[in-house]
């Protein structure tokens, strides 16, 4: 209500607005406008929510394409390749920052684009008979996973042993110790998987052979102590 005590029309849901009705021409321009509002806003939120995805990903994925690059140029270097070639050249880093200006989501692609090179690398020296490069680093990571799980029997069967000496109990431990390096590989091949991998689109590093022989020697090991042990007994 106004000052003077005219009470003010306000637009009612399904009342047409005509020219002889300014308040619900205003009113049907400021709902409109809020929605648009409401859109932009709603859209900018997607957008920036997409980008701080995309910059955390590159992030991620720039932390593994150093983790590669570095072992390999250590590598190159030690077989005789000068240092100044394995450095960019003025072309190649204009390239580079053109293919990433486009934003958060280039960068994110051109590294992705960098680790696959790096892997096609490492095939290219194992097929001319060299080490791969980029999976030393895996090892140690990939012994968090294996070493434990390779350890598990072998320890239960040493404490069968000195509790019960060289009795049935611990001739059945030896028994059933048998086909537990492989269960322990096979558990530790499925976890490393699951612990190490970032996104479901990146490829982790199990180290097959590696962690084959993690699970194996402590269980050879342990079962020819104590065989030896119950002979000598």
């Amino acid at each position: 209500m106004s000052g003077s005590g005219t009470a003010v029309p306000v637009p009612r849901p399904g009342r047409p607005v005509t020219e002889a009705d300014p308040v619900g021409a205003a009113w049907a321009d400021y709902v409109a406008a809020a929605r648009q509002l409401d859109g932009v806003r709603r859209a900018a939120a997607t957008a920036a929510g997409e980008q701080a995805r995309s910059v955390q990903a590159a992030r991620e994925e720039l932390t593994e394409v150093r983790a590669r690059l570095a072992p390999q140029s250590s590598r190159l270097r030690e077989l005789g390749v000068a240092p100044i070639s394995l450095l960019p050249t003025p072309p190649e880093l204009t390239e580079a920052a053109r293919s990433m200006s486009a934003g958060p989501t280039a960068v994110l692609t051109s590294l992705q684009a960098a680790r696959r090179w790096a892997d096609a690398a490492d095939d290219t020296l194992a097929a001319r008979g060299l080490p791969r490069i980029a999976r030393w680093p895996s090892q140690p990571r990939n012994l968090l996973v294996y070493g434990p799980l390779a350890l598990v029997v072998p320890l239960l069967q040493l404490v069968l042993f000195l509790v019960t000496g060289t009795g049935p109990v611990t001739v059945l431990a030896l028994v059933i110790g048998l086909p537990m390096p492989a269960v322990a590989f096979m558990t530790g091949w499925l976890a490393v998987g699951r612990l190490f991998r970032p996104r479901p689109t990146d490829r982790v590093d199990r180290t097959p052979r590696f962690g084959a022989l993690v699970c194996l020697v402590p269980a050879v090991v342990t079962a020819a102590g104590i065989v030896l042990a119950m002979l000598a007994g």
